[in-house]
Parts: C-alpha cells; structure tokens; sequence
C-alpha cells in the first residue's frame, strides 16, 4: 500500500533528516516508526502526505507515485493525527469530526451523520459531546476526537504523529486499548510515529527503529526484541528487551501441558482411579460446557468428605476447587505471568472459546519466551 524507494531528504543547510529509505508497508499493516528526537521519522511520515518533498526517491500509495498527485486531494485521501490534536477551537466536536467528508462535498447533514457515527465508534456519545467545544473536553477526549476525524472521510492510510504522546500514562493505555480495538475492525494501513519501544512493540505489527535519518531494523515486535540487528538497536530497546517480549509473545498450542482432565459430575472414585492410573497428583475439573472450573488433588478425591462420608465417595463437584485464573489462546505471555502472580498460582487453563485446551505453568511460559527468540 506504502513504498518507498530509495527516499531522501536533505536540506539546503546539508542536513540529511532520512537517507535512501527503501521499505513497504503492506495493505492493512500498522507499522510503527521509532527512534529518538530527530532521528527522521516524523519526516517520513510527512513526506507520505507531501506536507515535505523528498529531495530523491519515490513514495508510491497504492501502486501511484504521489509527486503525480495533486497534494490537497493526496491529503483528502489519507488520515493525519497528531499529537494535540489539531482541532478547530471554534467548531464543535461533531462539525470538527465532520471537517473533511464536507470538504469533500458531501451535504452538511450527511457529513454529520458520518461524524456522530465515528464519535460512538470511538466511545463518545455524540448526543453527549458532539455539541461540547475542545477546551471543554479531557486531553484523552481531544485524542479520541482527532482520530474520529481522521477516520471520517475513511481514508485507506492513516498517519499517526505521537498521537498519544500529550496525556497521561493511564489514559495513554487506554487510548491504546481503544485504538488496537479499532484497528482489529477497519484494517487501516497505519504509520505510526512514537519515541517509546514499549508503545511501538504493543501497537505494531512491524517496527522500523530509526537511528540518524536511517532504518537500523525493520521487523516483527519479536524479532526486534529477541535479535536485534544492529549494536544501535539493542541499544535502543534496552537490556529488559527480554522482559519486553512477554508482551508480543502469544500463547501458543505447542506451550500447553495436558494434565488429567475430569468433570465435576463424574464420580469421585472413578476420578481418583483416573489420577491413580496417570500416576498424577491433581486434575482439571471441567464443567458440562467443558469449560474450566479449576482443579482436584488425588488426595482430596480419596480423603474423608466434611460430613463423615466414606472415602472416595460422592461426585468430583463436592472435593474440586474453583480457580478463575484462565486465558484465551493467543493472549501474551505478559498478561499469562501477570495472571499467575495475581492468583498465586502455579498453572492457568487455557481456552480457545469455551473448551479448554490445556494448562500453561511457568516452564512453560519460559518455553514460549525462549522460542519467540528464535
């Protein structure tokens, strides 16, 4: 959808802000560009909607060499976030949003019909907000508003200039939250400018890191995190890139254990027979959907019940323990570790919908780690 090819800008001073640039990025990608101050990426990304002119090389969008393009209709057809924003102080929320489908000449009452369309996708109740002004919105809100409005006219590409940069970290989670929502629904091709590897690793399906007006590394969170290319890079993404890359490495099928399954109407003896013949101290305990609902200890299933019953008796319901520690396949390793340290517990289920595939434990988890490395 983006090509670069062999791209340059240098300015008449002699600065090179970015140097023979040759990269792609695929129809519905998001690809986040990061480095320090000044190290070119915000340079490329305005050189995409020729807010600056390349010195050499071609940009082509969509297979059309953009130097052809007349630069206010390129614009129309590409979304641009920045960090503050850029809303209009004396437009309402809703005219604001509305901005660019009226440009593009689209009748008023059309245009914001698609405006309060965008503003509750991007969880703002336009009969609440649509008639507020900026300055009578949270920085959070401003943020949600400039992406409506960048999605308006639904462009194929957004730009996105540090567009979470400007509010606090826990609203900048959010926004994130929302935003990788978003993405997962309308399969925009995204550039994406951020200075933080821990916002570039969570958002991106690829990252190029920037040194001085250079690509050091174009690749997956993974890849980058596990084997970076270049001095430069590991550098860049720090010594806790390890730590780093629980957080883009899902939870596979090749991860899990497969303890001894029982049911929580089956009988205890025969559950206890089960374990016994498995040579195993403890099973999961899946409910009739065959979801799970925790675990049971052989010696539980043979121990004497609280009301003086004799061993063994009675159904798995009466001896299993209940544990809500479980994850979807495909979660992140971060939130599996963060999931064991909450409930103290040496294994979490694992499910792909409703049916239990298996348990992840900590040597497990280490596997997986170990294997996005590679």
């Amino acid at each position: 959808m983006i090509r670069f090819e062999h791209v340059t800008k240098r300015y008449a001073d002699g600065t090179t802000a970015v140097d023979d640039l040759t990269f792609e990025v695929a129809k519905g990608e998001l690809v986040t560009l990061v480095g320090p101050s000044g190290c070119g990426k915000t340079t490329t990304m305005k050189m995409v909607n020729r807010l600056i002119e390349p010195t050499g090389g071609r940009i082509f969008l969509d297979g059309e060499d953009i130097s052809t393009v007349d630069p206010v209709q390129l614009r129309r057809r590409i979304g641009y976030v920045i960090q503050q924003t850029g809303l209009f102080p004396h437009k309402t929320v809703l005219d604001n949003t509305a901005t660019v489908p009226h440009l593009l000449g689209r009748p008023r009452k059309q245009a914001r019909a698609r405006a309060a369309e965008l503003l509750d996708l991007v969880g703002l109740d336009p009969a609440t907000y649509g008639d507020r002004y900026p300055d009578q919105l949270s920085g959070g809100q401003r943020q949600r508003v400039g992406v409506a409005r960048a999605l308006a006219a639904d462009p194929p590409v957004l730009l996105m200039d540090e567009p979470f940069g400007a509010v606090d970290p826990v609203v900048r989670e959010h926004l994130q939250n929302e935003f990788l929502r978003l993405q997962s629904t309308l399969h925009k091709t995204v550039l994406f400018v951020t200075h933080d590897i821990e916002e570039a690793v969570r958002l991106g399906d690829r990252i190029a890191v920037y040194g001085a007006g250079r690509i050091e590394q174009f690749d997956t969170p993974a890849t980058v995190l596990g084997a970076p290319a270049t001095p430069y890079t590991a550098q860049f993404v720090g010594a806790d890139r390890d730590l780093k890359r629980l957080a883009v490495t899902p939870v596979g099928p090749g991860d899990l254990e497969q303890p001894p399954v029982v049911r929580l109407d089956d009988s205890a003896a025969r559950a206890a027979d089960r374990l016994t013949a498995d040579e195993a101290p403890w099973a999961v305990v899946l409910d009739a959907d065959g979801a799970p609902y925790g675990w049971v200890t052989a010696g539980a299933l043979t121990g004497a019940l609280p009301d003086g019953a004799t061993p063994g008796s009675g159904t798995v319901r009466e001896h299993a323990r209940q544990m809500a520690a479980w994850l979807p396949l495909g979660a992140p390793l971060k939130q599996a570790l963060s999931t064991m340290l909450q409930h103290d517990a040496g294994w979490i289920a694992v499910r792909d919908g409703d049916r239990h595939l298996g348990v992840l434990t900590p040597a497990g988890l280490h596997t997986a780690l170990r294997r996005s490395s590679r």
